[in-house]
C-alpha cells in the first residue's frame, strides 16, 4: 500500500509514540510504501527545526536524512488549489497525486474533512492503523 503523511504525523512519529510512530515503523520495515515529496521534506525540517522541540540543527538533518532514504520520494508535476483555507495543505496533494497513493494519513482538519480526494482516502493515524491491523488478522 502507498500512503503519503502529512508533515505533522511526520513530527509527531519522530518525537512522540502512539499511531504517527508505529506508521513510521511500518514505513522502515516495508509494510508501507510512504512517499513524500521534496516540499514536505523542506516543512518537515523547517518544523522539526523549532525552538519548541529542542533539537539540534545536525538531529534535525539526521532525521530528515532518514526519511530522504526510507520513503519513495515524488515529484508532483501537477499544481493544486483544492485546500484554500490552508494552501500549504495541497502540498499533501500533489504528493499523492505523484504517487498514486491509496491513502494520506494525517491530522489536519482540512485534509481530514475532505475525507476522499480523487480516489484517495484521507484518514487518521488512528483510523490508519486500525485499518492495517484488520488488514493483518484477515
Amino acid at each position: 500500500m502507498r500512503i503519503v503523511c502529512d508533515t505533522n504525523v511526520l513530527v509527531s512519529g519522530v518525537l512522540f509514540r502512539g499511531h504517527p510512530r508505529q506508521i513510521l515503523f511500518l514505513a522502515s520495515h516495508g509494510g508501507v510504501v510512504n512517499c513524500t515529496s521534496p516540499d514536505l521534506l523542506r516543512e518537515a525540517e523547517d518544523v522539526l527545526l523549532r525552538p519548541k522541540f529542542g533539537l539540534q540543527p545536525n538531529q534535525v538533518s539526521i532525521i530528515v536524512a532518514l526519511f530522504r532514504d526510507t520513503f519513495k520520494i515524488v515529484h508532483p508535476v501537477r499544481g493544486v488549489t483544492d485546500i484554500v483555507d490552508d494552501p500549504q495543505d495541497n502540498a499533501v496533494l500533489e504528493a499523492a497525486d505523484a504517487a498514486s497513493a491509496d491513502r494520506i494519513v494525517s491530522g489536519d482538519k482540512h485534509l481530514l474533512g475532505l475525507k476522499e480526494w480523487r480516489g484517495i482516502r484521507i484518514v487518521s493515524p488512528a483510523d490508519f492503523m486500525r485499518e492495517i491491523e484488520t488488514q493483518e488478522r484477515l
